[in-house]
Formats: structure tokens, C-alpha cells, sequence
């Protein structure tokens, strides 16, 4: 049975945020389709200084093993999907949600081909520009795109606020059937994925 992780990024473990990832969760499970739901919760997570030791490593871990970080690097790599969800601050994700996938998928979590989305909730503004920013990671790492009839989003402040956002609901129902269909579509005719070298170029010469 292939199984969907979901990463919380909410300080709220069961804010508006998890009301969206349970949503998806919920059509998943009527698919036949197992999944988790992580929170990353409240303390700290580092940020990536660049330092390279997880490359000279080649372990695929974070050499800063003080946070969730590496524990969440585990869990991608035994999921078959990565959906991660976070409420918008200040037109943005929270910092901790950006840090989180930014080391994991430096060190070397196993992403390539395996399906992903975003999912982002906020009161009124800021939603497309925090949408756009989870997703920008997973195209850079051959993970395929999960769309849903609009972009993953709900509204909502107060607790279970988002539940009252029918088309927001209904959203993340249709991108939990995509998901299920893609998985499955993957699993039935499982093809070794073409990945070509990848040669980095700077403009400064």
C-alpha cells in the first residue's frame, strides 16, 4: 500500500492547517491510500548554513541533528508522497516550515519522482506567494506536482475555521484523487525514472 507523509508546519498542531492536511488525509484513506501527518512543532529548527558536510558525509542526513530535521528526513524516505502544509505569516511560510525542507532535501532525503504538494491556509492574504514558495523546492528535485481544480489553499483563523471553506474543502479532496491516481498510475507501471546529469553553470565568469 503506497503511503502519503504529511509535514505540519503550523505551531498549531491542530490549527486550521491540520483541518486542510486531514482533509486530504481522510479522501486518501477512501482511496485505499495510507498516511501520516508530522508536525514539525514548536521548537527551533536551524536553518541550512551552507557548511557542505552533509554532502561530504553522503549519508543523506543533516549534520545538525539537534532538531526535527533528520527525524523528518527518515519519514520522507520511507513515504511514497511528501504533501507539506503551512499557514502563511507575513505573505510567507514560517521560517521553520522554509528551513525544514530546504536541509532535508540538501542533505539528500530519496525525493526524486516521488509525487508532492503544498497546502497553505491563511486569514485573507499572502496564500498564492506562501503556495508558491513550498512548491518552488520539489521542482528542482524531479518530484512530480500534485494540482487539485485550484490552488491548494484554504481560509480560516479561528480554530476549524477552514472547515467552513467549502470550495477549500473540496479543493483538497480533489487533490488527495490526483494524488491517489498518480500513485497508482506509478505503481502500475513502475519505469526506471531518466534522469539526465545535472551540470550547475553561474553567470559569473
Amino acid at each position: 500500500m503506497a503511503k502519503v507523509l504529511f509535514i505540519n508546519g503550523s505551531p498549531r498542531k491542530q490549527g486550521n492547517t491540520f483541518v486542510a492536511l486531514s482533509e486530504v488525509a481522510k479522501t486518501l484513506k477512501e482511496q485505499g491510500i495510507d498516511s501520516e501527518i508530522a508536525w514539525i512543532g514548536v521548537k527551533p529548527v536551524r536553518g541550512c548554513i551552507a557548511c557542505g558536510n552533509c554532502k561530504a558525509t553522503g549519508n543523506g542526513k543533516c549534520v545538525f541533528d539537534d532538531d526535527v530535521c533528520n527525524e523528518m528526513i527518515d519519514k520522507i524516505n520511507a513515504a511514497d508522497a511528501l504533501v507539506v502544509g503551512a499557514p502563511v505569516y507575513y505573505g510567507v511560510p514560517p521560517g521553520q516550515t522554509i528551513a525544514l525542507i530546504q536541509r532535508a532535501l540538501f542533505a539528500g532525503a530519496q525525493v526524486a519522482n516521488k509525487p508532492a504538494a503544498a497546502v497553505t491556509v491563511c486569514r485573507r492574504g499572502g496564500s498564492t506567494a506562501a503556495f508558491q514558495t513550498l512548491q518552488m523546492p520539489f521542482q528542482m528535485v524531479n518530484m512530480p506536482l500534485v494540482t487539485s481544480q485550484y490552488w491548494n489553499i484554504a481560509f480560516g483563523m479561528n480554530p476549524e475555521e477552514a472547515k467552513l471553506d467549502t470550495e477549500g474543502m473540496q479543493t483538497m479532496r480533489q487533490l488527495a484523487r490526483n494524488m491517489a491516481w498518480l500513485l497508482r498510475s506509478i505503481q502500475s507501471q513502475p519505469a526506471p525514472a531518466v534522469e539526465d546529469e545535472w551540470k550547475g553553470m553561474n553567470f559569473i565568469r
